[in-house]
């Protein structure tokens, strides 16, 4: 098995395409090692000393690990997690109706303007945020505002040009084909907060 490594804009994040299907459909963030109970490959990535995020893509997996690691001792440590995860035969998740994000589905009583957001995403947003690799999930949208609140994930999540790529590349887009929509903004989970905090702090 040939792992191959590719960089994200993110610093601290780094793609690992296994030469296999990792995700069948949509993707899989683990802000933290509890998140990852479900999952023995995510489980036994946060296994290793330095790690504090793990992402799962339709093709690749992005780990994030902490300021004062290195990739040089991080880098054969994944390399065995993920070799072994893939010999071992085990599923990608223990239970397989929390596997995938779905967050684009559109539902019969979605709005003509939620359909239409949640198709731009999950059709011309979601691939180009995963060619960097992270993701996008969608968290709801304000018709009095005209406001989508959007979560970042993997390499995306905690990078600092997320941001641009939010207010820029996602929210003209949207904007553009979805005359209802009147911005975008960047909703984050307690975990990512933290993050944010203390990444402003160093």
């Amino acid at each position: 098995m040939f792992i191959q490594t590719q960089a994200t804009p993110n610093p601290s994040s780094l793609m690992f395409h296994p030469g296999k299907p990792v995700m069948e459909v949509g993707s899989a963030d683990f802000p933290n090692p509890r998140s990852a109970m479900n999952s023995p490959l995510a489980k036994s990535l946060f296994a290793i000393d330095g790690i504090t995020r793990v992402f799962f893509g339709s093709d690749f997996v992005t780990v994030t690990k902490s300021e004062d690691a290195s990739w040089e001792f991080l880098k054969p440590e994944i390399f065995a997690a993920i070799m072994d995860f893939y010999s071992s035969g085990q599923p990608l998740f223990l239970d397989s109706q929390a596997a995938a994000a779905m967050d684009t589905a559109i539902h019969q009583d979605d709005s003509e303007t939620v359909a239409m957001i949640k198709e731009l995403l999950e059709t011309r947003i979601r691939p180009a945020v995963q060619d960097d690799g992270g993701d996008i999930e969608y968290r709801g949208f304000d018709p009095d505002t005209g406001i989508v609140k959007l979560r970042m994930q993997g390499a995306c999540s905690g990078c600092p040009s997320s941001s641009v790529t939010l207010k820029s590349g996602i929210e003209n887009m949207l904007m553009h084909y979805v005359p209802e929509v009147k911005g975008v903004e960047q909703e984050f989970d307690a975990e990512d907060e933290e993050a944010a905090l203390s990444g402003q702090v160093e």
